[in-house]
């Protein structure tokens, strides 16, 4: 038994599985069509009104129908019993042998009559004596029925019989007294088949009409939907060539109406928006090919600059102390210069496209540990301890180490900036697939949405912060690009007063795309174990 309802669970469970994924495409596409709801919604409130306005109509007209029915009914059977009254008028009792004759006489002559209809029952008070047309087959009326006519009322009720071997119909019963000195009962069965019929094919002709009405408005529905929806299905799928570049794709303009202005409102925005992207396409092009131009004509004078720069910083002892000074800072301001005009070029050739790698199967902990052995003179000026944890094991893989090299150095030189004399941890690890360098430190940290922020170009959270090395907004956004020429990722997190954590990941062989990282994204997670 358990067994046997443990299959029947199953198969319940499989039923509901198919009829859920059945019903999901159907689900999916009302959705995702607004004629189809319009459509739906319009069908169902018309099928509502016409079901009701059919249930109202067919039950006024068969109300009307029957109560005609019923006074017409009513007159002929008080003419019948008045007519019987002339005849059973002679008798004083109803145990004369004649009496039984002249009462199916009379029941034939009234069935006889067009006017009145064919079945009639005649019947004493008490009920001793019963004569009917046709002769036999016919029951007594119900009780209830002769009870009100036994108290001298003309009374009627519907009910359903069936003459000698004819099917049950509806009749309409209408019983009368006939009061003379022996109380007769006069009852006249009148069928309703013709108000049957009539109210058969009104419910038929109101139902075939609803049929068509509610057709007719879904059709109506949908034609005056499509009207609308068409411009605003043709309005998104501009939408979607405009935000996939193709800047010149413009709405069909029809007519004068509503629509026709929407469409012209949108080719317009659509042109108002080519014309800014082309021009900040311009400006980014002047921008870059200036930044570009500038940085190679740069070279040739600072190269002159820095000869001469060179041989006053190599005869510096030879000057009087305010002209060594001097020749210090010189020297130190073109290093800077140098730096600056090294990034502008780099920023160039990623720009052109230029930019290549130069790969090698280098192990990532000796890069780590010569960036923070370079940075010890800085960490210890700013009071930051830096510390490394990196897997036992070498991590061998296929970078460009220069690139690298530059990568963790901006990370560092950052973290050790912006710790605020915290520790900065700089963490090792490594995948099947991939090998990362996470740099955290617990400075300021990043307001909300700065994350995002610190790739850009010449971006700085707090520009009035004092630097010890200086900088010029191009180290990220070039760690950044040197990343993505690797098919790496480099991202970022941090909040107010937590500090800031950036990982690097780069696959261990050229070529393959980083899927996951080792090292999550997260301020709380541990640093993973030295392995």
């Amino acid at each position: 038994m358990r067994r046997a309802a443990s299959r029947l669970r199953a198969v319940g469970g499989w039923l509901r599985k198919q009829a859920v994924r059945a019903a999901n495409p159907v689900v999916g596409r009302f959705r995702a069509s607004l004629q189809l709801r319009v459509v739906a919604s319009t069908l169902i409130a018309s099928t509502v009104l016409v079901l009701t306005f059919s249930f109202v109509v067919a039950g006024s007209v068969t109300s009307g129908l029957l109560a005609d029915r019923q006074e017409t009914a009513v007159d002929e059977t008080v003419n019948a019993v008045e007519r019987a009254a002339v005849q059973l008028g002679s008798y004083n009792s109803s145990a004369d042998p004649a009496i039984a004759q002249t009462m199916q006489r009379v029941v034939n002559e009234l069935a006889e009559d067009p006017v009145f209809p064919p079945f009639i029952l005649l019947t004493t008070s008490d009920g001793d004596v019963v004569k009917s047309h046709p002769a036999g087959g016919i029951d007594l009326p119900s009780g209830e029925l002769r009870e009100l006519v036994r108290e001298g009322n003309v009374a009627s009720q519907y009910g359903t019989f069936g003459f000698e071997d004819a099917p049950q119909m509806p009749y309409l019963i209408v019983g009368a007294p006939i009061a003379l000195t022996v109380d007769y009962e006069l009852y006249a069965f009148y069928s309703l088949d013709s108000e049957q019929d009539a109210i058969g094919l009104l419910r038929t002709n109101l139902a075939l009409a609803g049929i068509a009405l509610v057709l007719l408005l879904g059709v109506i529905a949908a034609l005056v939907t499509r009207l609308v929806v068409t411009p605003v299905r043709e309005a998104a799928r501009t939408s979607q060539r405009l935000a996939a570049g193709l800047l010149h794709e413009r709405m069909e303009v029809r007519g004068a109406d509503d629509l026709a202005r929407l469409a012209g409102s949108f080719n317009l925005m659509a042109e108002n928006l080519q014309s800014q992207i082309r021009r900040l396409e311009e400006m980014s092009m002047m921008q870059r090919r200036f930044t570009s131009d500038v940085s190679h004509e740069l070279r040739t004078p600072l190269a002159t600059i820095r000869m001469a720069a060179d041989l006053l910083y190599d005869n510096r002892d030879d000057f009087d102390p305010t002209t060594k000074r001097s020749t210090e800072l010189l020297q130190h301001e073109i290093d800077r210069f140098e730096d600056l005009l090294q990034e502008l070029l780099e920023i160039s050739r990623f720009d052109s496209g230029f930019a290549s790698l130069e790969v090698d199967a280098v192990d990532v902990n000796p890069i780590v540990e010569d960036v923070v052995s370079h940075f010890s003179a800085l960490a210890e000026d700013c009071g930051v301890t830096v510390t490394v944890r990196r897997p036992r094991r070498r991590v061998v893989a296929e970078i460009d180490s220069r690139r690298a090299q530059r990568i963790v150095r901006n990370l560092v030189s950052n973290a050790i900036e912006h710790a605020e004399g915290r520790p900065v941890e700089v963490t090792v690890a490594a995948s099947e697939t991939a090998v990362a360098v996470a740099v955290r430190d617990h400075g300021v940290g990043l307001r909300p949405g700065h994350a995002e922020r610190v790739f850009d170009r010449f971006w700085r959270a707090d520009p009035s912060r004092a630097r010890k090395t200086g900088g010029t907004g191009l180290g990220l956004a070039i760690s950044l690009e040197d990343a993505k020429l690797h098919s790496g990722t480099l991202q970022a997190v941090g909040e107010p007063g937590r500090g800031t954590m950036f990982v690097l990941t780069l696959p261990l062989q050229s070529g393959n795309r980083v899927i996951a990282s080792p090292i999550p994204l997260r301020l709380d997670e541990e640093a993973p174990d030295a392995l």
